[in-house]
């Protein structure tokens, strides 16, 4: 784990000391909480570090979300800075910008529907970094509190799939149907989430699953941490952690 693995890692654990100034509670709607929130200007900045078979691969992301319109819509950008170590390829640089938008149409107290779409650009600075390829990722969210609302699901169905870019790349098409798990306990929460995906241009399946343990750290603020490992045919890396900080104002 290389010094700004080890930055997040520390950061993070000395946040956890930090007094809450009150516990999590369930919001008025599955899109109100902090990991899928759509109705607060929301910054995610997160470190994730993953361990493949030829070395490694650290994303540093800085993640902007803005409710928009009459705040059934919500705006994201995603802006990546991609750091690879392997016996080939030693590069550090931006990695592909992406942008979103996201649609509630159906919305209760308990549960609703919404919908995203996304362009991801072929910006990387470096090939190794990239995918080489425009990608449009489109998908379909369902969120619904479960046991009184101490449990929050969202289930999540996307595929990505290039329409431009470099020929000497290979097409990306991938299809990932998510269930994300959030139990909260006082000003703490304890996630589970398993991805199953199915890669139409490798005929593999890069599957991963990860736990999260989270914590409200002031009323705006949370930070959480989540270790992580793929599996199936083709996967994508061997195990993984990622350590994050939300702020939504």
């Amino acid at each position: 784990m290389n010094k700004l693995q080890l930055f997040y890692l520390l950061s993070f654990l000395i946040t956890l000391s930090v007094k809450a100034q009150d516990t999590l509670e369930p919001k008025e709607n599955p899109y109100t909480e902090a990991r899928y929130h759509y109705y607060l200007k929301t910054i995610l900045l997160f470190n994730e570090y993953l361990d493949t078979d030829s070395g490694s691969y650290n994303t540093t992301q800085l993640r902007f979300l803005h409710p928009i319109a009459n705040r059934a819509w919500n705006l994201r950008v995603d802006l990546p800075l991609i750091s690879t170590n392997t016996s080939s390829v030693n590069k550090t640089g931006i990695g592909d910008i992406g942008v979103g938008i996201s649609y509630i149409p159906y919305l209760e107290h308990n549960k609703g529907i919404a919908f995203r779409a996304r362009i991801i650009s072929n910006s990387a600075a470096h090939p190794a970094i990239g995918t080489g390829k425009w990608v449009f990722a489109p998908a379909l969210f369902y969120g619904s509190y479960l046991i009184e609302k101490k449990m929050l699901w969202i289930a999540s169905l996307e595929n990505q799939i290039s329409f431009a870019g470099s020929d000497n790349r290979q097409d990306v098409n991938t299809t990932a149907f998510e269930n994300y798990f959030m139990y909260i306990i006082g000003k703490n929460w304890i996630a589970a989430d398993v991805a199953f995906r199915y890669n139409a241009t490798t005929k593999g399946y890069p599957n991963n699953a990860f736990i999260e343990f989270g914590r409200k750290i002031t009323q705006n603020d949370m930070a959480y941490i989540h270790p992580s490992i793929a599996f199936g045919g083709h996967k994508s890396y061997n195990y993984g952690i990622e350590v994050g900080m939300l702020i939504l104002f």
